[in-house]
């Protein structure tokens, strides 16, 4: 159970570092206004709210007593006309007159009640207290034992304006400073954005021209030390390449003079055998070269990808062989057109080497492109799939050229589609071989 409400909770709150640091900030600030409010409706609003009542039952605990220190109408009609032009009280006198025994209702708001207690401590006679009759004044009832006093009091005599200044003063400078926060963060969380977006473009790829560190200390920090990263992972890429691109190349001026001796030497004993280690150096040289070129330097350009799929099983096509290809759509996305060219022709070239029916199919999946390359061939066991991606592993074991490669396909299939910030999967066909995923983000 708490974990599932740990689950909920997660859900619930924000997932980005804006309104994650947004809401670090509110809810201090929302604490802080609930706490300064209770204080205020606890001390400084009840204590006005009590004084403010208590001056309108002194008010009419003063009338009340001057009517019977000065019992005589022409006296009552002055005093009551001094209550109404100092005290804003409209008092009216019913002689005779007799308060309802009905038990009052219930007092409701906290201004009633302080009213009430106002009343049985300044009046200390029987009353009833009606704020709904009339919407912008009092009516409070006073049983004399002559008649019925009948005061009309102003709402506003029981009322602090102080209130609404109060809630317009704590949530207008709560807006402001969460309109600050905003900002501030915003520019804050920019320079983290920006740093995420080189990093995903260099993870496909693609070059990150002229990326600046900016933001904040740490911020600065993290940029500055994926700008160092990124120059040494270039700069080993680009050596690894030029001394494999090198060896090899220097490794065809004697490859070529063997043949050429091994041509002059005419038919000797062993004269097969030696073909076929040249012939095999040979490949071995040029999937160097080609895994060299992987690595090359190919800016990417914006290509459609269906189109480029449909390229390369026409090369296939070209050369005889029968493939079943079904494009979903056009797919334009930045890549090294003749780089991935060359991994999937890998692909389809080791499907159809294995298989007698391959299918490719390619198509969008979401917020990625997909290639499907499946054959109907042996398959490879599941425990195997990942370690043909090696260099130089191949699972026929004897090295017969007609079986296959030098076991450099897979690898520089697999390293282009990272290159791209993608990856080659292996997986079982339905058509019962192997399949190959090619899965490229958008």
């Amino acid at each position: 159970m708490p974990r599932r409400s740990g689950q909920w909770m997660k859900r619930l709150l924000p997932q980005g570092l804006l309104g994650r640091s947004l809401l670090i900030i509110v809810m201090p600030l929302v604490v802080l206004q609930l706490v300064s409010a209770y204080v205020f409706y606890g001390s400084h609003w009840e204590t006005v709210a009590k004084r403010l009542a208590k001056g309108l039952a002194g008010d009419i605990g003063a009338v009340i007593e001057g009517m019977r220190a000065f019992p005589e109408p022409e006296s009552r009609n002055t005093l009551l006309s001094i209550a109404a032009s100092r005290m804003e009280l409209d008092i009216r006198f019913i002689p005779d007159g007799i308060l309802n025994n009905t038990p009052p209702p219930p007092l409701g708001s906290f201004l009633e009640r302080a009213l009430a207690e106002a009343m049985e401590e300044r009046v200390q006679r029987p009353y009833r207290i009606d704020t709904e009759s009339l919407e912008r004044e009092v009516v409070i009832r006073v049983q004399l034992s002559d008649g019925l006093l009948e005061v009309f009091a102003p709402k506003k005599r029981l009322f602090s304006s102080t209130t609404y200044v109060f809630i317009l003063w704590m949530l207008g400078t709560a807006m402001l400073l969460f309109g600050i926060a905003t900002v501030f963060m915003r520019n804050q969380v920019r320079s983290v954005r920006k740093l995420a977006v080189a990093a995903d473009r260099f993870g496909k790829g693609l070059d990150v021209p002229n990326f600046k560190p900016e933001g904040a200390t740490e911020v600065r920090q993290a940029a500055q030390a994926f700008n160092l990263m990124r120059e040494r992972i270039q700069r080993q890429i680009q050596q690894r390449t030029e001394m494999l691109a090198g060896v090899s190349h220097d490794l065809r001026t004697p490859l070529t003079r063997m043949k050429l001796q091994l041509a002059i030497l005419g038919d000797i004993d062993g004269r097969a055998e030696l073909d076929e280690d040249v012939a095999e150096m040979e490949m071995m040289v040029e999937g160097y070269l080609a895994f060299a070129r992987g690595e090359g330097s190919e800016a990417p350009e914006p290509t459609d990808l269906p189109a480029l799929v449909d390229e390369v099983v026409g090369r296939f096509r070209r050369q005889g062989s029968t493939l079943d290809l079904h494009n979903e759509g056009e797919i334009i996305m930045p890549i090294r057109p003749n780089a991935m060219g060359r991994a999937l022709g890998n692909l389809i070239g080791n499907a159809l080497r294995y298989g007698g029916h391959v299918w490719v199919r390619v198509g969008r999946r979401q917020d990625a492109a997909e290639v499907l390359i499946d054959d109907d061939g042996p398959g490879i066991p599941p425990d195997r799939r990942e370690d043909v991606f090696k260099a130089f592993t191949r699972l026929d074991n004897s090295r017969n050229p007609s079986t296959g490669g030098v076991g450099l396909g897979l690898t520089i299939a697999r390293d282009i589609a990272r290159s791209h910030g993608g990856d080659v999967l292996l997986e079982d066909s339905p058509l019962g071989g192997l399949r190959a995923r090619v899965r490229l983000p958008l």
